[in-house]
């Protein structure tokens, strides 16, 4: 069977805008509501909506009035101990080290090789037509692992709250789109 995946990015949150790590309770900001409000998904509806276990994930679907169930695959990256941090409130020898090498884990926390490496069974059991609200760092380890892209060369993709990213499979992932917003 054939399968199209829309990834669609969750609206902003504040700690989207701010140099920081997010939390899994942060809830979408002002302008992160009234850009997902104004929204328009194309294309064939989906079979199937996946959202993000978390409070942005939820947030966004409901406000473009879809509802599905959640996925462990597309939690946000676990930044760990410093999740919910901006980055004035981490020592800054430990930031510096991290974001010379942001493919590493922060303290605690999940690398891109380990979202990539929960990503990649999730994608590879997809059929259909499916939408999944996610985040950044899921959606770029889900193009890597379609694409069979190296994790570090993920770390240069941009992804813009409520960016959609297209995926299609017919034997192999091909990527169809990539639509910032």
């Amino acid at each position: 069977m054939s399968t199209r995946l829309v990834l669609l990015c969750a609206a902003a949150t504040q700690s989207r805008r701010e140099p920081g790590f997010p939390g899994p309770a942060d809830p979408l900001d002002a302008g992160g509501i009234a850009k997902a409000r104004m929204l328009r998904l194309e294309g064939p509806a989906p079979e199937r909506v996946m959202l993000a276990p978390d409070r942005a994930g939820r947030e966004t679907a409901a406000l473009l009035g879809l509802s599905g169930g959640e996925a462990k695959a597309l939690a946000e990256r676990d930044h760990g101990a410093w999740s919910g941090c901006g980055f004035d409130a981490i020592d800054p020898a430990a930031l510096t080290a991290w974001l010379a090498a942001p493919e590493a884990a922060p303290p605690g926390g999940e690398s891109m090789a380990a979202v990539a490496a929960r990503v990649a069974p999730w994608l590879a059991a997809l059929d259909g037509r499916v939408l999944a609200i996610t985040h950044a760092a899921v959606i770029r380890a889900a193009i890597g692992v379609a694409l069979d892209v190296p994790v570090a060369a993920t770390l240069a993709i941009d992804v813009a709250p409520l960016t959609s990213v297209i995926l299609s499979r017919h034997g192999r992932w091909r990527l169809r789109a990539l639509e910032p917003r």
